[in-house]
């Protein structure tokens, strides 16, 4: 059972855009067009909320009519930390909000007996130690390959880290948080559970394979 701490450590955004189109990503009939046009859609909404502790300060600005103060971002330094494959479905939707953002790449697979991660590809900015980084993926449902993603994300010293995730499963927020519980979740959902083949239950299938179209 998830501790009272963790569970303060996970943010359901449930939006009901959010909500409906995600409903829409659920169902086995949904192109792959449109499941890859809906995860850039949640993600710019999901994104608007991890973001929302930006800090702020302003600066002086002519508008047409008169000279003011206004309110921009005190720093735009963050990297989107995507985990290939299925990451960049995220990774697309971020980067409409902030197109300046620096990108870094974390590539791992699921070993298909054991469901452990394996890294075969990891490349970030090099100044990452003056950077926020928000971690993406669309499913938490083992755990075992964010963990490792966020493992190897440490070593290399940002200055904090987000996970985001389109959808979760209990056992995936518990199997991370035991590992990472300084690291705070964002998910449009939390499902019942995962099956035996490691899968979330209800999720949507596997991610990656509809977003590239690759069932």
């Amino acid at each position: 059972m998830a501790t009272a701490q963790k569970l303060k450590q996970v943010h359901v955004i449930n939006h009901p855009m959010i909500q409906h189109k995600l409903t829409i990503m659920r169902q086995k009939d949904t192109s792959t067009g449109k499941f890859r046009q809906l995860l850039r859609e949640i993600s710019m909404l999901l994104g608007y909320e991890v973001m929302r502790d930006l800090p702020m300060t302003t600066q002086k600005i002519q508008t047409p009519v008169c000279e003011m103060e206004a309110p921009v971002l005190s720093d735009k330094e963050m990297v989107f930390v995507s985990i290939m494959r299925a990451g960049q479905g995220i990774l697309d939707g971020m980067l409409r909000l902030v197109p300046s953002a620096c990108v870094g790449h974390i590539g791992l697979y699921r070993e298909p007996k054991t469901l452990v991660a394996v890294e075969y590809y990891f490349k970030v900015p090099k100044d990452i130690k003056e950077r926020d980084a928000i971690v993406l993926d669309p499913m938490l449902a083992t755990g075992h390959s964010a963990v490792a993603a966020i493992d190897r994300l440490k070593e290399t010293h940002p200055k904090n880290i987000k996970f985001v995730a389109l959808l979760c499963s209990p056992e995936g927020i518990e199997y991370f948080h035991e590992y990472h519980p300084d690291v705070p979740i964002y998910t449009a959902a939390i499902d019942q559970k995962l099956n035996e083949k490691g899968y979330i239950v209800p999720g949507l299938g596997d991610a990656g394979d509809r977003l590239f179209g690759t069932a």
